[in-house]
């Protein structure tokens, strides 16, 4: 008897198959002279799970065809195959089943059932919108430097890696390796790259919310007003103590203008989006110590950022604080949290927590020349799906490789899936064991 896969495990398998898939697409001579399995591999998995670490510059290594299958994969990544797939059955008038719904709800994570097929809809509709928008503005910038068609194409590219908080780019051509570094003093590049991460990490639950309710902040779920209140705190917050940490180091060259416009632009991306203005290599302890943190918090649920989300952040904050101040319940806005997603955002932290611990003693044993560091930093990166590199992505070992791409890939998937199968109870039983107390703290 065949055993019939759960939703979580389709999900995973799904990613599994997308990334194999743009494995051997990229092997392919058309894609570029000459790649190994591995770096293959690697590639596809960052494009897949919408990270950005590269092991080769993606403008000057990867053909044109290696970089539309990258394009592809960021896209798949970004908004999910199972997105993808119920928009395609849709659209042939196929009927969707309760199963296939039931996907929907986790792949997106939406708070309920009903409706899923026309959120997918406003997903897709939304998402070429905004990819348009800004595909539209970066091109009238990138036409004046490279001319019509090269402009129209980076355009399109920046714009899909942006908003699906990918961090791939083609500006090697420029500087390899240098990210957006050419135009960090631009403001029509900046905001329109800032604009398109933050949108495309705020959630499609929370896009949805606002569609419907407007600017009524008060008839707001309780998700789309702790996400918004948390991203502003984190993007505010960080572009504060980046500008304290670094206006008379990293930002020392640029003018006042410049180095808050760079602040900002880093406290944004470096949420979970990968892409860069300052070289993050000569950052201080303090600063990079700030990214991490930035990092592994990520954006929100649903969306196509990385990290614990926003969501698992305050909740943990609220629950604390609640158990510190001596209270039975944590709430927010008036809203009580339930145990289950307590538990969730627990388990949630403590995983990812742990895939941080167990992937650094492989590295750090593998590999011990590496500075501290940057190699915590590139764990961080991997697992948050970020893909801000300190650079040592290009020196990794065969094993670090594996380590990276498993991380990548369980920031994707995996601690969501894990969470999801732990809060699913297999057998439910009415018996319960005896209350022991124990000592704690």
């Amino acid at each position: 008897m065949i055993k019939r896969r759960t939703n979580v495990e389709i999900l995973a398998l799904g990613f599994a198959i997308v990334i194999l898939v743009g494995t051997f697409l990229l092997l392919l001579p058309i894609s570029s002279n000459h790649t190994d399995f591995l770096d293959a591999l690697f590639t596809a998995t960052s494009a897949t799970c919408v990270t950005g670490l590269v092991v080769y510059d993606t403008a000057t290594h990867w053909t044109l065809f290696g970089q539309i299958v990258i394009l592809i994969l960021i896209q798949i990544g970004g908004l999910g195959f199972i997105t993808i797939g119920v928009f395609l059955a849709t659209y042939l008038k196929k009927k969707i089943s309760l199963r296939q719904r039931g996907l929907i709800e986790e792949s997106v994570s939406s708070l309920k059932l009903a409706g899923g097929v026309k959120l997918v809809k406003h997903i897709i509709k939304g998402t070429f919108l905004f990819e348009g928008i800004g595909a539209v503005i970066l091109s009238l910038v990138f036409i004046e430097d490279f001319g019509l068609l090269k402009g129209i194409y980076l355009g399109i590219f920046h714009s899909v890696s942006a908003f699906c908080n990918a961090g791939f780019d083609l500006l090697g051509i420029i500087e390899p390796y240098g990210s957006l570094t050419p135009y960090a003093s631009n403001i029509v590049v900046n905001i329109t790259i800032m604009i398109l991460i933050i949108i495309g990490g705020l959630g499609f639950v929370v896009w949805q919310d606002l569609y419907e309710k407007k600017l009524h902040f008060r008839n707001y779920l309780l998700q789309t007003k702790i996400v918004l209140i948390t991203s502003f705190i984190f993007i505010f917050g960080g572009a504060f103590l980046f500008y304290i940490f670094e206006y008379q180091h990293a930002l020392a060259s640029l003018s006042s203008e410049e180095a808050i416009l760079a602040s900002f632009f880093q406290s944004i991306t470096c949420r979970t989006a990968g892409f860069n203005t300052i070289d993050v290599s000569h950052l201080k302890p303090a600063t990079s110590l700030l990214m991490m943190l930035m990092m592994f918090v990520g954006g929100s649920p649903g969306s196509t950022a990385g990290g614990i989300k926003t969501t698992t952040f305050a909740v943990l904050i609220i629950f604390v604080y609640s158990t510190m101040t001596n209270k039975s319940e944590a709430n927010a806005f008036n809203r009580r949290f339930d145990s289950k997603t307590i538990k969730k955002a627990c388990s949630v932290f403590l995983i990812n927590f742990i895939f941080i611990i167990i992937s650094s003693f492989i590295i750090f044993n593998d590999q011990p020349h590496l500075p501290m560091q940057d190699t915590f930093f590139e764990i961080f990166s991997a697992l948050g799906t970020v893909g801000i590199s300190t650079g040592i992505t290009r020196v990794l070992s065969m094993t670090s490789k594996i380590t990276i791409i498993l991380l990548m890939y369980c920031g994707r998937v995996g601690s969501l899936t894990l969470a999801l199968s732990l809060s699913k109870k297999k057998k439910i039983s009415n018996c319960k064991n005896p209350v022991e107390k124990i000592s704690i703290g």
